[in-house]
């Protein structure tokens, strides 16, 4: 099958980015499904409590309880449902300091997350520490270009992981940033960070030929900077191939809709992030006879 073209014509609105007509295989979809939802969140940050309600810029936002209700109301209205997280899950609130990390595993786990990357501050508290708190986490890890093999992480990550919704096969992986200059050295160990570039394509192309019809990657390199030198999400997508979405995290971007990149074949991308401290669930929807949609849905 070659691979779908997401975008035929792009129309710009209000909060919401639609890749309109796009050229799904009607195979892909069974007469009964006809449409896949994708949420997700990065950088949450140990946000476990909503703003207060003077805060200066997010007056009563955010919160894991108001979070759950928006998700558990989307999935009573979607059949076919993702939720995913970006990374750095770990560190920002006192909650953080006083559990290590258990709070935030057993409530991602309460929400029915299926599948997460790790972001350089869920290092803070070590590989020990990591280990430790997520044994209450029930999804996994995907963690494509952090090698654990010599590390007490070893088999406690995965390269990727596939779903079928809907008909849908579904190929999700994780791709890390550099871990040294911005983790202590102590906190990583002997963990070998491998290509993010070489290893995504490496890995697109293998879940492309397992029969995967959409590929997704959890990035956290961070949306783009103005130091060309760095990699970022934008960049990936520019150097990338068989990969279609890219849901970002680590620089805190609010985008209010998605962005598109067209890949080394001159093929579309898209690529979203939401901010950070849980705020927002970025929403994307994947419909045969509409195309794309991404939204961007306030936690409040």
């Amino acid at each position: 099958m070659n691979r779908r073209k997401f975008v035929r014509n792009l129309s710009l609105g209000t909060g919401a980015l639609v890749l309109s007509a796009p050229s799904f295989s009607q195979s892909l979809f069974t007469k009964k499904t006809q449409k896949i939802t994708i949420l997700h969140t990065n950088d949450t940050h140990s946000n476990i409590d909503p703003f207060p309600d003077n805060h200066s810029k997010f007056p009563g936002m955010g919160g894991v309880a108001k979070r759950h209700a928006l998700i558990q109301q989307i999935r009573q209205e979607e059949e076919h449902v993702l939720l995913l997280d970006s990374g750095d899950i770990f560190q920002g609130t006192p909650y953080f300091n006083l559990f290590n990390g258990v709070l935030e595993m057993k409530l991602m786990s309460e929400l029915g997350y299926d599948a997460a990357t790790m972001g350089n501050h869920d290092f803070d508290i070590g590989l020990e520490g990591f280990k430790n708190a997520k044994q209450y986490a029930n999804f996994p890890f995907l963690c494509a270009n952090y090698d654990f093999s010599e590390t007490i992480l070893n088999g406690e990550t995965q390269r990727y992981t596939l779903f079928s919704k809907g008909g849908l096969k579904i190929g999700v992986f994780g791709i890390g940033i550099e871990l040294m200059g911005l983790v202590p050295s102590d906190k990583f160990a002997k963990t070998k960070y491998l290509d993010p570039i070489i290893t995504a394509n490496e890995l697109a192309k293998e879940l492309k030929n397992k029969g995967c019809e959409l590929i997704i990657c959890l990035s956290h390199l961070g949306y783009d900077y103005a130091d060309n030198s760095k990699l970022s999400d934008r960049k990936l997508a520019k150097l990338s191939s068989h990969i279609d979405l890219i849901l970002g995290g680590h620089s805190h971007t609010f985008l209010e809709k998605p962005t598109v990149e067209l890949n080394q074949k001159g093929q579309p991308v898209v690529i979203n992030q939401v901010g950070y401290a849980g705020l927002y669930v970025g929403r994307i929807d994947i419909d045969i006879q509409q195309g794309m949609v991404g939204r961007l849905m306030e936690v409040m």
